[in-house]
């Protein structure tokens, strides 16, 4: 039992810190006006250090386990040598994708809602 929960909170520690990195980057993205390469490895290293102190840890979860692989994205065009405007490009389609999937199983459409109260109860 308290296994499992030091293990529930190493899990929820990695996902926090998959989410800080990932977002800083990309907000760095988009806000600048016109960032550069080298603002952008040096932007990657200083985030990365935080994430690279805690151990990676198994995620379960699909849309756990797509941010984990937009930070990876993140940290193979650090080592890439594409110019800016295709990484800023290629990392903002690939967290529009983690959006939609995460607001995907959030937002169900109901389906046959003017039929719910035909006279069923």
């Amino acid at each position: 039992m308290a296994g499992s929960k030091f293990e529930n909170s190493k899990r929820n520690r990695y996902i926090r810190l998959l989410g800080r990195f990932t977002s800083g980057i990309l907000s760095f993205l988009a806000k600048s006006e016109a960032p550069s390469k080298e603002e952008y490895d040096r932007r990657v290293d200083a985030n990365f250090r935080f994430l690279e102190q805690n151990e990676a840890v198994t995620l379960y979860k699909d849309e756990y386990t797509e941010l984990e692989a937009l930070a990876q994205k993140i940290l193979d065009f650090r080592a890439s040598d594409e110019d800016i405007e295709t990484i800023r490009s290629e990392l903002f389609y690939a967290q529009n994708q983690w959006e939609k999937k995460v607001n995907a199983r959030r937002y169900k459409k109901a389906k046959h809602a003017s039929r719910r109260d035909d006279g069923w109860e």
